[in-house]
């Protein structure tokens, strides 16, 4: 059916509406004109569309952070931010941090991050069998709102056998670790000869837009003035992000770094780590503008990255070799400026969901986003005091929530809270005690 742009008549425009032409189908951001289009529905649906829409990204660094220069020494509301904290400056009354937290009876080192959104115990012992991950659990009863129920996204993952998805019954869902992938499938749907013309059309560098121009052009002519800069702000995103992933495809031609210590691993495309981390974040965000999903999980896959580039300088030392760094002076050094960088990416992503407003919320408001891990030391293998950083999603932020780093706090109670936010009636997700405690919603 086709629907009818919001006009100053009052006329309103479809919550589905997309831009439509050969091999392309851009949905749209939640815009003001789409509001009217909520007044007849009913039930579940409204709650949950026209209600307050709630989205989560979750994210898994597998080799962790160095908690001497991650944990806050402070405690409470205005602690001084710790060394790397201090990269999230900006946004310090957007997030919580919290220490002595970590899943009870997760253990096994390296095996435990397939846990970190499952919390199922013991991951390396003999007969593990996996639980139901919380990205899963959150699909299952809001993922029929959205185009895609979840996305289940990786860095140099090791296909098969890491992931932070799992279902129900148990079976590990996949990593998608193409970015460009993910674009496609948001934005591509034709026949396969109109889809490979836009592919085509994208690797020359033409946005996808350049198809869509007349009918975007219409739609911005009939819309409000913030909606007008709104669609500007999300069609500057996609451009953008087209102009990254070419980029990135640059890599593939360059040669790979010299490194001076043994390579534990060795995938495909190590000097562009953290620039695939950065573009999971970009695509990420568009998939939260779109409300094209609502869940996200995202695996980096640390173990399985060697020698990277960070700011440009090659890191002398493989990733997973410089975790092991038995205080070595020297690859600490190297290790921080790894852990800089991903605070700084972190800083950046939040200042992108800030950045976009949706019916007067901005997406950063709307949008949970949990950073951790599932390693507290990597060094040694441990799973206790696990670093981890929640932010956004509508609660009341700017603290450091600090427990027994001996006897931990339930990290599954964070769990807890965050299906609550969801909107999915929940006072029990895996070995949780309750919901965090102190850790307040915005009302």
């Amino acid at each position: 059916m086709k629907s009818t742009p919001y006009l100053s008549s009052g006329k309103s425009l479809s919550r589905r509406k997309f831009l439509r032409n050969a091999g392309v189908v851009l949905s749209l951001p939640l815009l003001d004109a789409m509001r009217p289009a909520f007044a007849g529905m009913t039930s579940k649906a409204t709650a949950a569309i026209n209600g307050t829409p709630r989205r989560m990204l979750a994210i898994c660094n597998n080799l962790g952070l160095l908690g001497d220069y991650f944990f806050p020494t402070e405690t409470g509301y205005n602690y001084t931010l710790s060394p790397y904290l201090e990269k999230l400056t900006r946004h310090q009354k957007d997030f919580t941090v919290f220490s002595g937290v970590s899943h009870p009876d997760v253990d096994g080192g390296h095996p435990a991050d397939i846990c970190f959104l499952t919390a199922a115990p013991h991951p390396g012992s003999g007969g593990f069998k996996n639980t139901i991950s919380l990205d899963q659990y959150m699909a299952e009863h809001i993922g029929h709102f959205t185009r895609f129920p979840s996305f289940t996204l990786g860095v140099n993952v090791q296909q098969g056998i890491r992931s932070l998805s799992w279902t129900d019954s148990g079976v590990m869902i996949p990593c998608e670790e193409s970015a460009s992938d993910v674009f496609k499938r948001m934005f591509f749907q034709g026949s396969e000869a109109e889809v490979e013309e836009q592919i085509r059309k994208l690797e020359l560098g033409q946005s996808i837009l350049d198809t869509v121009a007349g009918q975007a052009r219409t739609l911005q002519r009939d819309l409000g003035a913030s909606d007008q800069d709104r669609l500007d702000q999300y069609f500057t995103s996609v451009r953008d992000l087209e102009k990254r992933m070419a980029a990135s495809k640059e890599w593939e031609h360059k040669p790979k770094p010299t490194v001076t210590a043994p390579i534990p691993l060795d995938p495909e495309s190590p000097v562009a780590y953290m620039e695939k981390v950065k573009l999971m974040y970009e695509v990420s965000r568009l998939a939260f503008q779109t409300d094209s999903t609502r869940v996200i999980s995202l695996m980096l896959d640390s173990v399985n990255s060697p020698a990277i580039e960070v700011d440009g300088t090659t890191v002398s030392d493989g990733y997973h070799n410089l975790s092991h760094h038995g205080k070595s002076e020297e690859k600490i050094e190297q290790l921080q400026v790894i852990d800089n960088w991903h605070m700084k990416l972190l800083a950046d992503l939040f200042d992108d969901l800030k950045s976009f407003e949706e019916d007067g919320e901005s997406l950063m408001d709307r949008t949970m986003i949990l950073y951790g891990s599932n390693l507290g030391n990597a060094h040694a293998h441990t799973c206790l005091n696990l670093p981890t950083l929640f932010a956004g999603g509508g609660f009341k932020h700017g603290q450091h929530l600090a427990f027994d780093t001996e006897r931990n706090y339930p990290l599954p109670n964070l769990f807890v809270s965050m299906l609550q936010r969801m909107g999915i009636e929940s006072d029990k997700f895996a070995s949780s005690t309750g919901s965090m405690r102190g850790l307040n919603m915005v009302v």
